[in-house]
């Protein structure tokens, strides 16, 4: 059974930052690209960030490029989004994602496996 379990998320001021993390088991983590996608309330579920399986390709959305990193650690099975000056439109529940073919990419059709999300609610 595959379960992927984001935490992290919470309440900020624009201006501030959060450190997402997701847990993976039941796969094994270090043949997966993994992916950050969030949906706002009413509007589609979008891509955020990915990387690819060793960590040294990644991808990211324009609109949070610069201020976000995505970062893994195969030894501990988890994958991390920091997210810097964050801004209100940044608010949406975020979900981890799993590619079994190890790359970086911003398909959320392509990834087979979701967590169950994480809220991140930006105050202005």
């Amino acid at each position: 059974q595959v379960q992927l379990a984001e935490s992290g998320g919470g309440l900020v001021q624009a201006g501030g930052s959060l450190r997402l993390s997701c847990a993976a088991s039941g796969l094994n983590f270090n043949m997966y690209g993994m992916g950050w996608f969030r949906q706002a309330p009413g509007k589609e579920r979008e891509f955020v960030a990915a990387i690819g399986w060793s960590g040294r390709s990644t991808n990211y959305a324009g609109s949070v490029k610069g201020r976000f990193t995505i970062s893994r650690d195969n030894a501990e099975n988890t994958v991390y989004l920091r997210m810097n000056s964050l801004k209100p439109e940044d608010t949406a529940v975020y979900y981890c994602a799993a590619d079994k073919y190890g790359i970086s990419h911003s398909i959320m059709g392509q990834y087979e496996y979701w967590g169950q999300g994480t809220q991140v609610t930006v105050s202005s």
